[in-house]
């Protein structure tokens, strides 16, 4: 298992493209996890975490914003609005959009080495 991957080899493993944070891309993440219920994500304890989410609304961003997450990927072709991004470029928030589903996104990750939350 690695321990560490960075934010840009995540948008290259996922043909991803990086909509807002491109300064962060080498930036490293140590886990991801996936979900579209934010209430899970507030009860998350990590640093260096990547959430994938299907959820394209102002309320993810404000969960990354309070959770300090590092990094979020948006599956399954979703697209960001200008709003979302403003939030997340004020908070050094990267946001990605990515075509693959919310499964295959998971398996490419957990291929590559990056270790679940729990």
């Amino acid at each position: 298992m690695a321990s560490t991957i960075k934010v840009r080899q995540i948008a290259e493993l996922l043909n991803a493209n990086v909509v807002c944070g491109n300064e962060m891309l080498e930036n490293d993440i140590k886990c991801a996890f996936a979900s579209d219920l934010m209430s899970d994500v507030l009860t998350l304890e990590s640093d260096q975490l990547v959430l994938i989410t299907g959820l394209t609304n102002m309320q993810t961003v404000r969960t990354a914003e309070m959770a300090d997450l590092d990094c979020v990927v948006f599956v399954r072709g979703k697209k960001v609005t200008p709003e979302m991004i403003e939030v997340a470029s004020e908070n050094n928030t990267v946001l990605m959009e990515c075509e693959f589903s919310m499964f295959r996104t998971i398996g490419v990750l957990h291929d590559a080495g990056v270790n679940p939350v729990y």
